[in-house]
Formats: structure tokens, sequence, C-alpha cells
């Protein structure tokens, strides 16, 4: 089997998409983020935020009605669209309908942060991860919906466009049936087998976080610390993803240079601040200094930065 590849500036700088200078936003390409339920909206905004400060034009962000207006008051340059809910305050399976027409006129797909576990919101998510017709980065509690019946099996459809599925390693013993131990054991070669078993690119989080394909490429972030490990940093990174597939990067480059751009914000973020007072937000707020270091190499401008979080 070949070796998982080590992910640099380098490589990240190669994949990252032009941007030229006579560029519109359409030129980025436009994200629907569909994420949120009432006491996780949070999760919702961390993820459009990270998609603002990851280079795509425009985002629109797909939350149960009853929450609309909490979004568009928060969000200042994301677009809401409101959908069908449930009394709980999640989506409604109806809600579906609603993402699946918005889509067409959207270059991808971002969904799971903070959906709930309500019944309507895990029928919401198994349909829209298996009937979108646009690239899609996967998540959070929308992954919980895919495992709810039993190990996943997997995409079918050879016509689906690329999804992308990003467990923790808790997430992935969900999805496959072993257990944390088992997966642990061998994150690479677990990685690489589900990927071609579930035909779309895996990307197993934790230290060293591992990225796959259904072709039997592996990469490895070797960037990343204990600052990276709370509430809402999974989010943010289901962002930066989700931007680069609406910029048109195919799922395993997005998935490897979001992962990057994820664990540089970290880096840089435990250099300036440390990690133990470090927040998803910070994260999203380092991102810009992220892209920099690995579009110029400069990593010592970027640490060096006091004023990181202003």
């Amino acid at each position: 089997m070949q070796d998982a590849v080590t992910l640099t500036d380098s490589l990240a700088r190669e994949w990252l998409p032009p941007r030229p200078a006579d560029a519109h936003k359409g030129t980025f390409g436009h994200l629907l983020v569909a994420a949120g339920s009432r006491g996780m909206t949070g999760a919702a905004f961390l993820a459009c935020g990270a998609a603002q400060r990851s280079g795509v034009g425009l985002v629109t962000l797909a939350i149960p009605r009853p929450l609309a207006d909490i979004a568009a008051a928060r969000l200042s340059e994301t677009m809401t669209l409101p959908c069908p809910a449930i009394p709980e305050e999640s989506f409604s399976p109806e809600a579906t309908a609603c993402v699946l027409e918005a889509l067409v006129s959207r270059n991808a797909l971002a969904l799971g942060p903070g959906l709930s576990r309500q019944y309507g919101a895990m029928a919401f998510a198994r349909n829209l991860a298996k009937h979108a017709n646009v690239p899609a980065v996967i998540d959070a509690d929308a992954l919980w919906a895919l495992g709810e019946t039993g190990p996943f099996q997997g995409f079918q459809d050879a016509s689906l466009p690329g999804r992308i599925l990003t467990p923790h390693p808790g997430e992935m013993a969900r999805l496959t049936g072993r257990s944390v131990a088992e997966i642990q054991r061998d994150r690479v070669e677990t990685a690489r087998h589900y990927a071609a078993r579930w035909q779309c690119v895996v990307v197993l989080k934790g230290h060293g976080t591992v990225v796959a394909a259904p072709d039997g490429s592996v990469y490895r972030c070797p960037r990343g610390g204990s600052g990276l490990a709370r509430g809402g940093s999974g989010d943010v990174l289901t962002g930066i993803i989700g931007a680069l597939l609406a910029q048109g990067m195919s799922p395993l480059r997005a998935a490897a240079v979001g992962v990057f751009a994820h664990a540089t914000a970290g880096d840089i973020l435990e250099k300036t601040i440390g990690p133990r007072g470090m927040t998803a937000e910070d994260l999203v707020r380092a991102l810009p200094r992220a892209w920099r270091v690995i579009e110029t190499g400069d990593r010592e401008s970027s640490t060096a930065d006091e004023h990181i979080l202003e």
C-alpha cells in the first residue's frame, strides 16, 4: 500500500484555485450551509464565518424558520434561507425540498453543524446527503444520521457528486460498527479502507488528521495541537472545506487543504495566545493569517502578530 503523503505549504499552495484580478463574487462560488437548531445556532455561525474567511464568493445559511431572524442579525455577510421546522425548532423532513431547490443555483453544500438529533433533522440530513446534486461535506449530526440504523453502507449512486465525510474517531466507530480502539490502531488504513468502500473522501479527524480518497490516495496533516480539541472546531473545518468545494476544488483537494489550513490556524493561535485559552471563534479569526502562511510560506510574520484576535 502507498504510504500517506504529508501535507505541506507548497502542496496546498499548488492546489489552491487562482484568484484572477478581474474576478467577481460569482467567480469564487456559492456555498449553501445547512445547519443549526434551537440551542446550537453557534455551530452554524462558526461554519459560515469560516467559509467567509476561506475565499468563497457567497454563502447562504439554510436554517429552521424560527431561528432565521437570529441568524440574519448575527451574520452580516451571509444570506439566510428559512426552512420548514418541527416544533422543537430543528429542521423538518419537508425542509429537504426547500434546500434541494436552492442548491440548483449553488456550487456546494456543507451539512451537519448543530442540526440536533431530533427526528426531523435526522430524516432531513439523510435525504439531503443522498440526493444533493452538488459536492458536499458532511459532518457532526449529519454523520449521526447516516449511522442511525446501523453501519453506514456508503453512497451507491455513481452519478452523485463528490461527498466528504469528516468523522472524529467516535463518529467513525458509529459509522463502521468498529471500536474506537480498532480505528485508532491504524488510522491510515482505516480511512483508506472506508473511503474505497463508501466511495467518498474520508477525513478521519484527530492528532495527525488523515484524508483518504476512494482511489487509495491518503494524506496526513502534520500540524494541529491540543488547542483544536474543543467544541466548534469541527464546525470551522466544515465551513473551510465547503468554501473550497464551492470554488471548484476536487473533494480530495478541498478536504486536504481545508484540514491543513484549519490546523495551520490552530498552530498560529497556539504560538500567540496558547492552546488553553483559544476558542473556535479564534480559529475563524486566525484563518486569514493561516491562508497567508500557506500562500507566501512566511510563517514568522503571522505567528508574530500580536493583534491576531482584533
